[in-house]
């Protein structure tokens, strides 16, 4: 059954991944970033590749306007989304009393706000029509705090909680909410966030493909946290087996760039 899905962040990286996966199974695509150039691009390549109808909806989810404007657009457009991904995201690098003021309020607004404000505006349509799947990307950091990315831990703890007590409440509605775990993934998150040389980024990382297979496959299941990897999978059980004094000491070791 061919469906429709609004995919955030899809300009690169996890959020990319998902819009070829969704794409391949003939899904049509709902395409939402900051940067229209690498939209369209994708785009172009979905539809010649795939032979699915995408659009492209341009938006900056640090606005706080922009959910409401990009869920108008699309009920505009007559749309019934069906999947919605919630990947746009970004990281802080620093201690908090020294992060910028700005950066730190759009941190939350994308991370937080926008995540919550679209999935609180297409979640009524998608109990009406009793069918729906909603992932909403978290991160194995969602289960401890962040010292040196304070502000970034707790925005993906506030997704993880939000995501576990929705999948909740819909439950027996047809409808499942996923929120993806992922560890470190290649991906430019860690050059934005200026922490390509912490030890959280060194060796091996998961591609971003493989993280996006992962994702995608828990979400069509319906389960309720995925954490990708064996090896993130123990990480977060221990982490939740620790004091939590230990865990944010631990943490800040491995946040510092070296």
């Amino acid at each position: 059954m061919t469906q429709t899905a609004l995919i955030t962040g899809a300009s690169g990286g996890i959020g990319m991944e998902l819009s070829r996966l969704l794409a391949a199974d003939g899904h049509r695509l709902v395409l939402v970033a900051r940067n229209e150039a690498a939209l369209n691009q994708l785009a172009e390549e979905l539809r010649k590749s795939r032979g699915v109808t995408v659009d492209v909806l341009p938006a900056d989810l640090s606005k706080p306007q922009a959910p409401r404007e990009v869920f108008d657009r699309v009920s505009a457009m007559s749309i019934d989304v069906d999947i919605l991904i919630n990947n746009a995201g970004f990281g802080l690098y620093g201690r908090f009393d020294q992060t910028d003021y700005q950066q730190t309020l759009d941190l939350i607004q994308v991370n937080c706000a926008a995540l919550a404000g679209l999935t609180n505006l297409f979640l009524p349509g998608m109990i009406e029509r009793k069918r729906g799947r909603i992932m909403n990307v978290a991160s194995i950091a969602a289960f401890l705090p962040g010292p040196l990315m304070a502000a970034y831990y707790a925005s993906k703890a506030f997704v993880l909680s939000l995501s576990e007590a929705i999948d909740e409440e819909v439950r027996g509605k047809g409808i499942t909410v996923t929120a993806l775990c992922p560890g470190p993934v290649e991906t430019d998150f860690q050059k934005r966030a200026k922490v390509s040389n912490s030890l959280v980024f060194r060796g091996n990382l998961m591609t971003a493909r493989r993280c996006a297979e992962i994702g995608y496959r828990a979400m069509t299941r319906g389960r309720r946290v995925a954490v990708t990897g064996s090896k993130n999978w123990m990480l977060h059980k221990l982490i939740r087996s620790m004091p939590r004094v230990w865990t944010a000491r631990v943490a800040k070791k491995l946040n510092q760039n070296r």
